[in-house]
């Protein structure tokens, strides 16, 4: 069973991290979620606004700065994802708190860097 990965932040560009993750998650076989403030597609994903329908998510990967996380707080806790990951300039000790509270695990990472290294 595939496992599915949240990208919260998905952008277009292909310089974007958010959009290289989407692409190199794809390439691993994951099942790739893309949520994002503008719709489009990386590749074949669509990029869409949070859906409240999700289940069985795996890891929600962020890659929003702290303060563009806020409206997510709920939403993310509402799809109960086994994991969070903070990539660089993602790290939110607001959301981390809540996560802790909610015994949700998180970690700041590179999930390129573990894609990488088949540590996702």
């Amino acid at each position: 069973m595939k496992r599915k990965v949240v990208v919260l932040g998905a952008s277009e560009n292909p310089n974007a991290y958010s959009n290289k993750a989407v692409r190199l998650l794809n390439q691993k076989g994951f099942e790739v979620i893309a949520i994002g403030k503008n719709p489009g597609y990386i590749d074949s994903t669509p990029i869409q606004n949070y859906t409240n329908d999700l289940q069985n998510v795996d890891v929600v990967t962020v890659y929003l700065s702290p303060q563009n996380q806020i409206s997510y707080y709920d939403w993310i806790l509402n799809i109960k994802p086994q994991k969070v990951i903070f990539n660089p300039g993602a790290e939110n000790r607001e959301l981390q708190f809540i996560l802790e509270k909610n015994q949700i695990p998180y970690e700041n990472a590179c999930t390129l860097v573990l894609l990488n290294f088949n540590q996702l």
